[in-house]
């Protein structure tokens, strides 16, 4: 990952219920980190569909998986303040 990318990126997909929770979580945290972020949308890349499809949302923190299902704020706050 180049230091160009979001560090962090949600997997999404229209309709989620807990991908809109998800959202927001992830722009709180980033708010308090100044951090950038991307959203993935599984519906558009067959690929993602077949590795996330089943467990969304999913965050991505420096291109590995951080979590599923629910953003452990806490976790994401301090995964992001450690150094690189």
């Amino acid at each position: 990952m180049s230091r160009s990318e979001p560090r962090i990126t949600l997997i999404t997909r229209p309709g989620c219920h807990l991908c809109e929770v998800a959202r927001e979580a992830v722009a709180r945290v980033a708010t308090q980190t100044g951090d950038e972020w991307v959203e993935w949308d599984v519906t558009t890349d067959l690929e993602l569909e077949r590795d996330f499809g089943e467990r969304l949302p999913v965050v991505l923190l420096d291109g590995r998986e951080h979590g599923y299902w629910r953003v452990e704020e806490d976790r994401l706050l301090a995964d992001l303040r450690r150094p690189t």
